[in-house]
């Protein structure tokens, strides 16, 4: 065995030892938030229960629709000489966002470029740079979102907490949001910690042989006029995400009192554990932890909202598993009609 082979088996060996780390910290977490939240089996297969078929297929029509509105965000900053057809691209970000679901520490973000030049020949530095500034108004959005939900509920008397740190929050999310579309405007000033985040991933030789490139697509991808649309979707994409929790956490059962406010609040700080690259293996643990942590800031006990957390998590495993299977079957299938149009 070569010196590069035995490099490469233990990288091989060490990201599947994080891997198994990772997994075994959100079981333990899940484990501990059952135990400590007094939330039982029988409660749980309760709360599953009670989801009716129809609010399954409303919920998962509304999925259905963030993954098409995202892939139109990420089709919209690239170049356009770079642009793939709608139906490949959907079939990519869907395979991509399965990866970057299961895998944990958001390691499946790097699949993206991978996946697109593969499949629609896309060089990396524009998959890249539409993830980056993707990612960044992403941000921008569920701040921003998160800012005013939270605006709402302090005006409505429903913060279970001093008013003023509601304010504080609602104010400090809403800077937030401004800062990061701030930043989207200036992704080139990214690519030095880019560069370093993606050499940890194992890429970094390959980015580095590409950096004008990719200084020149982050600037592409900042262009004021794609930002405005790319920021438009962003919003739409969260609006969406909102009301996809919000249907799923009202189908499984909510305290009284608890609206789709308290809802939206609460899932938001889910979503916002799973976007921070601290998450296990499909986000199993850290998106519980969220979802207690959410709703307990609007008055909801752990005991009320664990179970409800939980089931919503296994919905929207299967709708990410269904999906992604969906769009890896159909990525083969685009890759091998391009390579015979080669021919």
């Amino acid at each position: 065995m070569s010196a590069t082979q035995a490099g490469e088996a233990v990288s091989g060996g060490s990201r599947w030892l994080r891997f198994a780390a990772w997994s075994l910290v959100g079981l333990l977490l899940v484990l501990a938030l059952f135990y400590f939240g007094g939330v039982d089996c029988e409660e749980l297969a309760a709360t599953l229960a009670r989801l009716s078929p129809a609010t399954f297929a409303l919920a998962l029509g509304v999925h259905t629709a963030i993954y098409i509105v995202r892939a139109e965000r990420f089709r919209l900053l690239f170049p356009a000489e770079h642009r793939p057809p709608r139906a490949a691209l959907l079939a990519v970000t869907s395979a991509h966002n399965l990866a970057v679901y299961v895998l944990p520490a958001k390691t499946g973000e790097a699949t993206l470029p991978l996946y697109l030049a593969r499949a629609c020949g896309v060089p990396a530095s524009a998959s890249i740079a539409s993830l980056v500034v993707s990612r960044l108004l992403d941000l921008a959005a569920l701040c921003a979102c998160m800012g005013a939900v939270t605006a709402a509920l302090c005006l409505s008397g429903h913060w279970d907490g001093p008013r003023a740190a509601g304010w504080a929050l609602a104010a400090g999310l809403l800077a937030a949001g401004a800062a990061f579309v701030a930043l989207a405007a200036r992704g080139e000033l990214l690519l030095a910690p880019l560069q370093r985040l993606l050499g940890a991933l194992g890429l970094g030789a390959r980015i580095e042989r590409h950096a004008e490139s990719l200084e020149r697509a982050l600037r592409t991808a900042g262009d004021a006029r794609l930002r405005a649309g790319a920021l438009g979707l962003s919003f739409a994409v969260w609006l969406l995400i909102f009301a996809f929790y919000g249907l799923l956490a009202q189908g499984f059962g909510l305290p009284d009192g608890v609206g789709f406010l308290h809802a939206s609040f609460g899932s938001s700080v889910a979503v916002l554990m799973n976007l921070a690259p601290i998450n296990s293996f499909a986000g199993f643990g850290t998106q519980e932890a969220g979802w207690v942590l959410g709703f307990g800031w609007v008055g909801v006990p752990p005991e009320a909202s664990l179970p409800g957390g939980v089931g919503v998590h296994l919905v929207q495993l299967f709708d990410t598993l269904l999906f992604g299977l969906v769009g890896h079957a159909l990525m083969g299938l685009w890759r091998g009609a391009r390579r015979a149009c080669a021919r």
